[in-house]
């Protein structure tokens, strides 16, 4: 547990956040007897059998966790990890289609985002699929096995960021060693390459039955395919956000029930960022004027920035929920608490964490202070 749990621990049930690891005496009747009155949902198996209380709870803490964990400054990493990674990943995604495929589809496909993007991200997107399109079209056999390879440790990047940044959220200490934290970071990436992939088949596959339809619907079947291509789209996104909560951080997985919350949430906030800011772009700022030829690289780091921001606070959405339950959440046999291997899991929080928190920071910042002075 690391000092974070243990000062918790210190504080007891009025108004601070109490943890439990595996040196610490196990529950009594008593002690959950106490915290089923005192914390709203901390017998609830599920977010859903969480009461109002407890979703209050969970919105002060994270609201406090945001700056606790420097949110801005992980999103910031991870979207210049998420930047170095990119032709990588998008060259990954189309020399696997190519293997089921017409990679052109791929770069076909990027029309479906227009109006949807930012117009300079849009342009980025196009001209670098292109040029991957166009460049490996020789490529065969052993040599294009050779190829996705490279390309997935290039794209490895971004995996290795959210790694180090959903660790931080989710409180625990990175003990893998290189071999293993690579391999996890190779496996999320090929996993985020092969939702891909899955995406522009059903994006294709809707685009043949609007052309089949057509004739007999007319306009009707161009806004039905559209709704569907994106709810698939949404569906994938959420998906990939998922995948990366449950294996990303060093811990015992969570079940998939306590990731939902937080890959829908930051799914919203995905799309919803994704289409204000191209709005914003458009309409209410000259980056060019600014920025120059920079103008169209700046603005696609922006946008990586607010995504890797939006995906983030799902993941402290789903930490928080974990730790106002006092229901085991990992994956497996149920564990009493502080054997579970994941520090959320092994911790119990109160309403009053969001003071706890606040008055720890200050506590830290102060102990800063003298040690400067002395």
């Amino acid at each position: 547990m690391n000092d974070t749990g243990h000062d918790e621990a210190q504080g007891g049930a009025q108004g601070q956040a109490i943890a439990y690891d595996g040196e610490r005496t196990p529950l009594t009747g008593a002690e959950i007897a106490r915290l089923e009155e005192t914390v709203p949902g901390a017998t609830g198996a599920s977010p859903a059998a969480f009461p109002l209380r407890a979703w209050w709870a969970i919105v002060k803490r994270v609201y406090v966790m945001v700056d606790f964990h420097n949110l801005s400054l992980l999103a910031a990493g991870v979207a210049f990890f998420a930047f170095l990674a990119f032709v990588p990943l998008i060259a990954s995604v189309v020399l696997l289609y190519g293997l089921v495929g017409d990679p052109q589809t791929v770069a076909q496909s990027v029309d479906l985002l227009d109006g949807f993007v930012p117009p300079e991200v849009l342009g980025i997107l196009s001209e670098q699929l292109l040029a991957i399109v166009n460049s490996n079209k020789t490529a065969q056999g052993f040599g294009l096995l050779i190829a996705l390879l490279v390309s997935i440790y290039g794209a490895m990047r971004a995996a290795t960021a959210m790694i180090g940044a959903l660790n931080v959220i989710y409180e625990e200490h990175e003990t893998r060693n290189i071999f293993r934290k690579t391999a996890v970071a190779a496996a999320i990436t090929f996993g985020m390459v092969l939702v891909a992939v899955i995406g522009i088949i059903a994006m294709s596959l809707f685009t043949y039955v609007t052309r089949f339809l057509s004739p007999y619907i007319g306009g009707a079947a161009t806004l039905l395919v559209q709704i569907a291509t994106w709810a698939m789209a949404g569906a994938l996104v959420s998906l990939t956000f998922a995948i990366f909560f449950r294996f990303a951080p060093d811990r015992r997985a969570a079940k998939w029930r306590w990731l939902s919350v937080g890959s829908l949430l930051s799914t919203v906030l995905w799309t919803s960022i994704t289409v204000g800011f191209g709005f914003y772009v458009a309409n209410f700022t000259n980056y060019n004027a600014t920025y120059g030829s920079l103008a169209a690289v700046v603005i696609f780091l922006m946008w990586l920035f607010l995504s890797s921001f939006a995906v983030l606070i799902g993941a402290e959405v789903n930490s928080e929920m974990e730790r106002q339950t006092m229901v085991d959440s990992t994956v497996g046999p149920d564990r009493p608490i502080g054997q579970r291997g994941a520090v959320m899991a092994d911790s119990i929080a109160v309403d009053g964490a969001s003071r706890a928190l606040l008055e720890k920071k200050r506590n830290r910042e102060a102990a800063r202070l003298r040690d400067r002075i002395s």
